[in-house]
């Protein structure tokens, strides 16, 4: 499988923020920030549907996202904030108090090209 390299963007939603609210504990708010949207066109070239887990890799770790199709600019990817961006996050705020969040280099490789399938 492929290595690609894009340009994650980590963003809030409105979803995102009214599960912070209810519980980060709860299965709704881990599946709003493990899933990743990317280019119908990326996933293509990458080998993946969605629903394929990928792997992201940046110089500080790596995180596994599901991946979906959506409406976004070739070459970037989104995610809600979460447990899972925060492993890719390094600790230098440069003076301001907050790391740098948006506009990571990452590597991105595939670790199951479909979903896992449900048995009957």
């Amino acid at each position: 499988m492929p290595v690609m390299h894009f340009l994650l963007m980590p963003i809030r939603t409105n979803k995102q923020g009214v599960q912070i609210n209810v519980g980060k504990d709860g299965d709704e708010y881990k599946t709003i920030v493990s899933t990743m949207t990317m280019h119908p066109e990326d996933m293509m070239e990458l080998g993946v549907v969605s629903g394929a887990t990928i792997r992201v890799r940046t110089e500080i770790g790596e995180a596994e996202f599901q991946c979906k199709e959506a409406n976004v600019p070739r070459g970037m990817l989104f995610v809600p904030y979460g447990p899972p961006t925060c492993q890719l996050m390094g600790g230098d705020t440069d003076g301001t108090g907050m790391p740098t969040s948006k506009g990571w280099d990452v590597e991105v490789e595939v670790v199951e090209p479909t979903p896992p399938q449900l048995l009957p």
